[in-house]
């Protein structure tokens, strides 16, 4: 295999690990300290993951784009930053350094490693929520990459704090990360059997991002098409 694209992936698995590591971890440490107060436990939760998106994407945006979820892939692949040859391996390092990072958080507050989760998350208000929380990361990504790209870490972060808060879904907006927490009881996890819904709505709304971006900054997707070559986000 290509070092480049062995280095990308890399990267990609170790930046999802510490991602899903601070999502777990922050809710079993926000469980213990909150006092009952769910108001809380969410500020602790979202500011705890926007901040981490924003060093993970300045830290590995250099080496492999900082993606970090199988949409932004995708995104970028039909936006021809990435080759689609490269979206299946960069889903599975994704997914397995998910997996990495649930079991260093479980782990960490000696809880089992391997879990099934129990939070029930699903019905068509929690579907549009995760359809609109992936429209909106993924036009946040194509439309700052597109104008300033040094803005991207930042923006994401700041986007995924509040679509915590804005969602009746808390703004999962990840098919990988929403797959891995299905293996966890903590209040990060959702039942297995609800995982297809938000799988489906999350790339429904990517999909549509992904139009919405061609249509709002048709000149910057066209370019980077024609090159014919990836490029990576600027940290």
């Amino acid at each position: 295999m290509d070092q480049s694209l062995v280095r990308r992936l890399a990267a990609e698995a170790l930046g999802s690990a510490f991602l899903l590591a601070t999502v777990v971890g922050s809710t079993v440490m926000d469980t213990g300290l909150a006092g009952g107060s769910a108001a809380l436990a969410l500020f602790v939760t979202s500011t705890s993951t926007g901040a981490m998106l924003v060093v993970l994407i300045w830290l590995f945006g250099p080496v492999s784009g900082g993606h970090l979820n199988p949409v932004v892939s995708l995104a970028f692949a039909a936006t021809g930053v990435l080759k689609w040859r490269d979206v299946a391996p960069y889903t599975a390092a994704q997914l397995a350094g998910f997996a990495l990072g649930m079991g260093a958080a479980h782990a960490m507050f000696d809880l089992p490693v391997l879990q099934w989760a129990d939070m029930a998350r699903t019905g068509s208000g929690i579907w549009l929520a995760e359809g609109i929380a992936t429209f909106g990361l993924i036009l946040v990504i194509i439309g700052c990459a597109a104008r300033t790209p040094t803005v991207v870490p930042a923006a994401v972060g700041l986007f995924i704090a509040a679509a915590y808060w804005f969602t009746a879904s808390t703004a999962f907006a990840n098919p990988a990360m929403t797959i891995v927490r299905a293996f966890s009881a903590t209040p990060a996890g959702i039942l297995p059997a609800h995982v297809p819904g938000f799988v489906a709505a999350q790339l429904a709304g990517a999909g549509l991002a992904i139009a919405a971006g061609r249509y709002f900054w048709p000149r910057a997707t066209s370019a980077r098409q024609a090159e014919g070559r990836p490029r990576r986000i600027p940290a």
